[in-house]
């Protein structure tokens, strides 16, 4: 049986919660809209190219490829993995149709369109700003893999995958940091529960194989 690596979770999720909760507290403190144009800046052709691609890393696509990892490597654990996605999905969905559903996007809540980078190619959205789904995604796979793999180096790589993900979000001016800080969140929140209720589902499986 796999064992987990709470140490690295543990790392991996303070971390996390603590740059979500800058992002958020630091979008009140100058606000929303001066942050993210401190962070919208053009990085030039490069910087287009790549961040319109690694924004894909947090699309829903990549849960596919975690599963298929999850059913030849740590079929037991796909409850966990079941579960992530679907509250993943939920919370941020919830609270972007139906909590917030009039927080607009960059593009639409910004009255000066000039003052924002945009990245040719990419498609720009308008409402159901908070929170970032991406960033969610992004960052619920990052704490995935701090729990289920104990070598220390997952902790910066992954962060910086995440890091990333959260992001092109805000290069690509689909959403504020604000909604990025709320999808870190959201992603710590994902796990904790998640792991709750594999927990659950070892205990309920434990007679079975006894």
């Amino acid at each position: 049986m796999h064992s987990y690596s709470y140490k690295n979770f543990i790392i991996g999720a303070t971390i996390t919660a603590a740059v979500g909760l800058y992002f958020i507290i630091t979008s009140f403190i100058i606000g929303k809209t001066d942050f993210f144009l401190l962070l919208n800046i053009d990085l030039g052709s490069t910087a287009d190219y790549f961040f319109r691609f690694w924004t894909n890393m947090g699309d829903g696509i990549l849960w596919v490829a975690v599963a298929l990892l999850f059913v030849k490597y740590r079929k037991k654990k796909l409850p966990l993995l079941i579960a992530t996605i679907s509250l993943s999905t939920l919370i941020t969905q919830v609270i972007k149709n139906f909590v917030f559903p009039e927080i607009l996007r960059p593009t639409a809540a910004i009255a000066d369109i000039q003052l924002i980078h945009t990245v040719t190619g990419v498609e720009l959205l308008t409402a159901n700003s908070f929170p970032s789904g991406h960033t969610a995604s992004a960052f619920s796979i990052y704490l995935l893999g701090c729990l289920l793999i104990k070598s220390s180096w997952v902790i910066p790589v992954g962060f910086v995958y995440a890091i990333l993900v959260g992001y092109s979000r805000v290069y690509l001016a689909q959403h504020f940091p604000i909604d990025v800080g709320a999808g870190m969140i959201t992603a710590v929140i994902t796990l904790l529960i998640s792991i709750l209720i594999q927990k659950q589902w070892e205990k309920k499986d434990q007679p079975l194989r006894a």
